[in-house]
């Protein structure tokens, strides 16, 4: 799954015209108790804050509970939330400190301690789940409690920290709810956020009633909500078009995506820029057939992104050319630059040089139900068998299992979408490419986590503007990744729901209280 800036560009809300005036698209100040029922296809892998990292998981996590800071709709900067203040005490930044906001009340009636804040971050890291967050807080050493100051010793500078802080891997929880030593694995939540989880089932429903003990950067209470979880996008599509929910998000079919009109009575539309990406992870450990260097440049000539984006997503995406997305700092065309159009001649020549048997086998996993990943596979397939160089075995699998096997470096090639943690470069460096990334691909290169901690060293997030485009260059040479496509934000909501233009903006924060009854 997104949250993290300093003079970054924003992402930029381009709401489609809706064939009304401005102040009849948010929501009125009246509520008459009925709940909103939001679609969406995103999983949520866990309830624990330690054992989700994904955009599913954090979406619901910015609702049931309080990370000390959080982003507004279209920020670039955190604001405190369960924080009064944070703020570096160091030019080195080294030491980064916050004063927790008083009488904020876990759903126990218990008050939230500076101890709870030090318990939920310490065992993020002391679990270490594979699919959780730790590696987010690389540089974190060490997490302190005194009165309601919470401090945060780090390792190394990295002016990024704040922002990691907001995102779902700081989510606070109630220290005598959460294991210390595992995940919680009830179909319970006990945080602070402005909503509480009256009742959740997996795969299907989670029920939020408004949390009136709140104390935050939320100003007002949000409506009742049921969050629909469905397994593929048709179904999704099928529960709009039924009106079986109020709002369709993430993902509905590239079809209807493609043919959404504002101008259609009944509904609203909302699109958004937005700095989710999609990418090829490729396996480089010495056992994977794609360990070769070359093997991996040979690949990257054949891949066709225009076609992609054209054909299956019907052009709702944008071919994507390096590893920072458009209206990132430091973005690049870097994947261009080295690979500029489909080479098969240049390709074999590679394979050649390797010395590897033709065609070169090889798996491809991807997760069933995510908007249209079979489609994609079956395209790329298609891109990187067309000279008989390669031969490609599609495999779906359901998301837990297919998370589960990538980390346990089990897939040669598998594509998995990426919602920024925050709209900084960093959260395309250390989780992707990084050594012991969060997307396992058993790359590692001392140049690249070079550049990355060098990037941190900067307040002013365009001084590391340099060592991101070394860094996306290196990766264009290495490739341990395949940039595919950069998505749009869909939100379509009922015509008598308002709010919707501020629901999702790219980087995992899911506004639920923003959505109204107009």
């Amino acid at each position: 799954m997104r949250s993290v800036r300093m003079r970054i560009l924003a992402i930029l809300l381009v709401l489609a015209a809706v064939a009304v005036a401005g102040w009849q698209i948010l929501p009125s100040g009246g509520d008459d108790g009925r709940t909103i029922k939001v679609g969406t296809t995103d999983v949520v892998t866990s309830l624990d804050p330690a054992g989700a990292y994904d955009a599913g998981s954090w979406a619901l996590f910015s609702n049931v509970f309080q990370s000390l800071l959080t982003f507004e709709a279209g920020g670039a900067e955190p604001v405190p939330d369960a924080a009064e203040s944070c703020a570096w005490t160091d030019s080195r930044l080294r030491t980064y400190r916050c004063e927790l906001r008083e009488g904020l009340t876990f759903p126990s009636g218990r008050t939230m301690t500076a101890r709870d804040v030090k318990y939920s971050f310490d065992r993020v890291r002391a679990i270490g789940s594979e699919v959780g967050p730790a590696s987010l807080f690389d540089t974190l050493d060490s997490v302190s409690a005194d009165g309601m100051k919470v401090t945060f010793q780090l390792s190394s500078p990295d002016a990024t920290f704040p922002y990691k802080v907001a995102t779902g891997a700081g989510s606070i929880v109630d220290s005598t709810k959460y294991p210390v030593d595992g995940l919680r694995t009830d179909a319970g939540v006990d945080g602070t956020g402005p909503y509480e989880l009256s009742s959740y089932t997996r795969g299907e429903r989670a029920a939020l009633v408004p949390n009136t003990a709140y104390k935050g950067a939320v100003p007002s209470a949000g409506r009742p909500v049921d969050l629909r979880y469905f397994e593929d996008a048709d179904q999704l599509d099928r529960a709009w078009r039924g009106r079986r929910v109020d709002v369709a998000t993430r993902q509905l079919p590239p079809d209807t995506l493609a043919a959404l009109d504002p101008g259609d009575s009944g509904q609203r539309v909302s699109e958004a820029d937005s700095s989710e990406v999609r990418n090829l992870y490729l396996n480089t450990r010495a056992d994977s057939p794609l360990h070769d260097v070359r093997v991996r440049q040979a690949l990257a000539w054949l891949v066709n992104r225009e076609k992609l984006a054209a054909t299956v997503y019907r052009g709702t995406v944008d071919p994507l050319y390096s590893l920072i997305p458009t209206g990132i700092t430091g973005h690049t065309t870097s994947f261009f630059d080295t690979y500029p159009k489909q080479d098969p001649g240049r390709a074999r020549k590679l394979l050649r040089a390797a010395g590897v048997s033709l065609p070169v086998r090889f798996s491809y996993g991807y997760a069933t139900g995510r908007g249209a990943a079979a489609e994609e596979a079956e395209e790329l397939k298609t891109q990187l068998e067309a000279d008989g160089l390669f031969e490609v075995t599609l495999k779906g699998y359901e998301w837990t299992d297919f998370q589960q096997r990538w980390a346990a470096g089990k897939l040669d090639a598998y594509a998995v979408g990426w919602v920024a943690d925050f709209p900084d470069p960093d959260t395309y460096g250390a989780p992707l490419v990084g050594t012991g990334s969060t997307m396992n691909t058993g790359y590692s290169d001392e140049g690249v986590d070079a550049l990355i901690k060098e990037s941190q060293r900067f307040a002013d997030r365009e001084e590391a503007t340099d060592d991101f485009r070394e860094l996306q260059q290196r990766v264009a040479d290495d490739v341990p990744v395949l940039p595919l496509w950069q998505a749009k934000e869909y939100v379509v909501t009922s015509e008598d729901v308002g709010g919707g233009q501020y629901l999702s903006d790219g980087t995992g924060v899911f506004r639920l209280w923003r959505l109204g009854w107009i």
